[in-house]
C-alpha cells in the first residue's frame, strides 16, 4: 500500500476528545545520555479536554486549524505535534495522508497540562480509525512515545505511574475523585528552559530528586481524602519554575490563603493547580482566586477521568 492514498470517501469525520494532564508527583532525576532526564513520575487525566476532528481532504496533504483557547498562538504546520502524528501513523500504514485536522482547545495552552501531547495522542487514534488503520495497542503506544513523553500517557488516560523519560507506564487504580482548580497566567515556560534550571539549581545544593512514588500511589489506590493527598503533592520542577516566574509564587499564596488545600505548579509551569475537599469547595476557591486576580484564565476540573473518546 505504499504511496497509495488510505480508503475512505472525502468528508468522512472521526472527532476524538482528550484529556489533558496533572502529575500529582513529578520526580526529576539527572539528565541521562540521550539529554532526557529520568522521570519517576504519577499521571493522572483530568477533565479539561481538546477534541481533534480529523476529516478526509479528498487529495494529499495534512492541514490543521485550530480553535479555542490559545489558537493563535500555536502552528498549524509541522511543528504542531498533530501533524507529526497524522504523518507517524501514515508512514506506519503505507499510505499518503489526506486528512484535515481541526483542534478544538480547551486545555490551557503551553501550561504543563500536555495539551499538544493530547492533541497528538487524538491525531493517532482519529487517523488511525479514519484511514482504517490496522494497529495494536502496543504499536500505537511506541509510536506516541517516539512523539513525546507524555503523548502514551495521553492514549491511556487514568492514573499511572510513568518511568523512563515518562513514558513507560505502570496503571494505578485510583479509587476516588478529587477535585481541581487550574489557573492560568500571562507567562510561558519552556519545558527545556526548565529543565535546565533544575539542573542549575542542584549545581548550587537546591533541590532533590523524589523518586519515591510509593506513598502517593497508595493514597490513590486507597482512595484518600483530599486533605490526605495535599500532603504527598510533589513536584521537582516547581522551584526552577518559580526561580524563572517569581510571580508563580505570589499567585500559590494566594490560593492557599484563599482556602485551597495545596498549590503546586503543574509540570513544568506556569499553570498553578489548587487541590479543594469537594466540587462545593472548588466553585468556591475559583470564584475567589477569579476575585483575587493574577491569574489568567480559572478552571475546574477532577480526576481520574478515562482516555480517549470517539
Amino acid at each position: 500500500m505504499t504511496g497509495q492514498t488510505a480508503p475512505a470517501q472525502p468528508g468522512a469525520q472521526i472527532s476524538v476528545d482528550v484529556p489533558a494532564k496533572i502529575n500529582p508527583h513529578l520526580g526529576v532525576g539527572d539528565a541521562r545520555a540521550d539529554g532526557y532526564h529520568a522521570l519517576s513520575t504519577v499521571y493522572q487525566a483530568i477533565s479539561l479536554h481538546d477534541t481533534v476532528t480529523a476529516e478526509r481532504r479528498g487529495e494529499p496533504g495534512i492541514e490543521i486549524t485550530i480553535s479555542g483557547e490559545g489558537a493563535a498562538t500555536l502552528p498549524t504546520g509541522e511543528a504542531n505535534l498533530a501533524h507529526k502524528a497524522a504523518k507517524l501513523i501514515a508512514l506506519y500504514a503505507g499510505i499518503e495522508p489526506d486528512v484535515k485536522l481541526h483542534l478544538t482547545k480547551r486545555i490551557p495552552v503551553a501550561g504543563g497540562l500536555a495539551g499538544g501531547s493530547a492533541d497528538a495522542a487524538g491525531a493517532l487514534i482519529a487517523c488511525a480509525r479514519l484511514w482504517e488503520v490496522e494497529i495494536g495497542d502496543a504499536e500505537l503506544e511506541r509510536l506516541a512515545a517516539g512523539l513525546g513523553s507524555d503523548v502514551p500517557f495521553c492514549l491511556k488516560g487514568g492514573t499511572a505511574i510513568g518511568s523512563g523519560r515518562g513514558e513507560e507506564l505502570t496503571p494505578v487504580a485510583a479509587k476516588g475523585t478529587w477535585h481541581w482548580v487550574v489557573a492560568t497566567t500571562d507567562t510561558q515556560i519552556s519545558t527545556p528552559e526548565c529543565y535546565k534550571e533544575v539542573d542549575r539549581l542542584r549545581e548550587d545544593g537546591i533541590g532533590r530528586y523524589s523518586s519515591d512514588v510509593g506513598p502517593l500511589v497508595k493514597a490513590f489506590e486507597a482512595g484518600a481524602s483530599a486533605d490526605d493527598l495535599a500532603r504527598l503533592l510533589i513536584n521537582d520542577m516547581e522551584a526552577a519554575a518559580v526561580s524563572l516566574r517569581p510571580q508563580l509564587a505570589s499567585l500559590m499564596h494566594g490560593g492557599l490563603e484563599e482556602g485551597a488545600l495545596a498549590a503546586h505548579v503543574s509540570g513544568s509551569g506556569p499553570t498553578v493547580l489548587f487541590l479543594a475537599t469537594d466540587v462545593k469547595h472548588a466553585v468556591a476557591l475559583a470564584r475567589r482566586i477569579r476575585m483575587r486576580g493574577g491569574a489568567k484564565s480559572v478552571h475546574l476540573a477532577h480526576g481520574p477521568v478515562n482516555g480517549p473518546a470517539a
